[in-house]
């Protein structure tokens, strides 16, 4: 009996760099990719039919966390179970034969947009169109036939729907990095398997605090005598709670014994916490290209 491929729901279309990023982290597998307009989309998928995984943008180097995720993670009840961090490269594609100069418009997402601004500044004739999405942008060119248009995207979509790269890795700032988060309904058995293969070195919590002086260093100061490594520290307001906040914190340890012990000893301070994830601290990929030659060839990847 042939074993039935994994599903990966990604925000964004074919190519976009969530697909990227999906076919990395699984790289030792065929994955069928479920595209997602938004992220709230993508949660909904995977709430829908629990057999989907997920993977989810949660940083950025350059614009930072992003919010709205926190939240969506935190009411899906889903479970994180890895992380993989993407070297973010932007490829200005259009179709065959034309050159930069025959470009009139880019389109794109307003963030991929922002993340180009000084090359474009050599070409004040072109405008700046934003968009859904990196990989639709590119879709819509290869769909429609339109000339003089281009899109910002990834090399994997440029292959995907036949665009020529016609400038690359216009980027301004080359450190940039999205950090994924791969979640799903199933998390209990894959930390299990984490476990017994003894990979398991980090874990995002979750926890509010009472309004009092000193809470947080409380906890912070505990963390570090049991030698957790706080690696990232979020807050949000708690909506109906004024100057109350949830803390969403990233910890990364070479025990997974001492850090039990520093949950049981830090759980008297603080209030409702929850476990988001457990998990393999991710590695981080410094050129899309190779990830593209390991994972993706044109004439295996269908455009649906």
């Amino acid at each position: 009996m042939t074993k039935s491929k994994r599903k990966v729901a990604i925000q964004g279309g074919y190519g976009a760099n969530h697909e990227i990023a999906a076919r990395a982290f699984f790289h030792d597998e065929e994955i069928d990719i479920v595209p997602c307009v938004t992220f709230y989309d993508l949660f909904q998928c995977i709430k829908k039919e629990p057999s989907i995984y997920g993977i989810v943008a949660i940083e950025n180097t350059l614009a930072g966390s992003l919010l709205p995720n926190y939240t969506l993670l935190k009411d899906s009840g889903l479970v994180i179970i890895g992380e993989y961090k993407l070297r973010i490269k932007h490829q200005l594609m259009t179709l065959p034969g034309q050159t930069i100069n025959d470009i009139r418009e880019v389109r794109s997402h307003p963030m991929a947009l922002a993340q180009c601004e000084q090359f474009f500044k050599q070409y004040p004739k072109i405008k700046l169109i934003e968009s859904e999405d990196t990989a639709m942008s590119a879709e819509e060119i290869n769909r429609t036939g339109e000339k003089g248009v281009a899109a910002i995207a990834s090399s994997l979509a440029a292959q995907l729907y036949n665009l020529d790269i016609i400038a690359a890795d216009i980027e301004t700032n080359k450190r940039n990095f999205t950090r994924f988060l791969i979640v799903s309904e199933r998390g209990k058995i894959e930390v299990d398997e984490l476990l017994e293969s003894g990979r398991i070195n980090k874990a995002s919590l979750l926890f509010s605090l009472p309004h009092e002086e000193g809470s947080l260093s409380k906890v912070l100061t505990i963390l570090a005598f049991y030698g957790i490594n706080l690696s990232k520290i979020q807050s949000l307001p708690i909506v109906g709670h004024e100057w109350e906040y949830l803390f969403y914190v990233d910890v990364v340890f070479n025990s997974y014994n001492r850090y039990l012990q520093s949950l049981d000893a830090i759980r008297p301070l603080t209030r409702n916490m929850k476990i988001l994830g457990e998990y393999e601290q991710g590695k981080q990929s410094f050129t899309q290209n190779g990830v593209d030659d390991e994972f993706t060839k044109a004439d295996k990847i269908e455009v649906k």
